[in-house]
């Protein structure tokens, strides 16, 4: 099946769910490569678009996620993938999820979880993956 590339400068979004719990742990974007790396390896490649590169989930922190089944929607421009997550939390923040945070009415946002790790002992000051 061929995948809207076009529609965003050749990206598409990949939204990453827990494929035991159900729940929205990350979204990404990927281009042809990501998604190619993706279906070869069976771990989540995603484009950076602030690096301009590919790079694997998990590289640096070794939370890599194990895909387990990946379905796209009905305009074939979005994917979702469904994971085994290996470590403890997705987001370079140190959470489980990177939907930490809740938006309230006002604007502000509200943290609703606790941190699942702590990121400087896995990153350092290097970054994230």
């Amino acid at each position: 099946m061929d995948l809207a590339f076009e529609r965003l400068d050749g990206l598409i979004p990949g939204i990453v769910q827990d494929q035991r719990t159900g729940e929205v742990l990350m979204l990404g974007y990927l281009n042809r490569e990501a998604l190619a790396a993706t279906q070869r390896t069976g771990e989540v490649h995603f484009y950076s678009r602030s690096r301009e590169k590919l790079w694997k989930k998990g590289e640096t922190s070794g939370h890599i996620l194990r895909v387990k089944e990946v379905r796209l929607d009905c305009d074939a421009d979005s994917l979702l993938f469904l994971v085994e997550p290996v470590g403890p939390g997705v987001c370079h923040e140190g959470y489980r999820s990177c939907f930490f945070r809740q938006l309230e009415r006002d604007g502000n946002a509200t943290i609703i979880a606790a941190r699942a790790f702590v990121p400087e002992q896995i990153y350092g000051n290097q970054g994230k993956s």
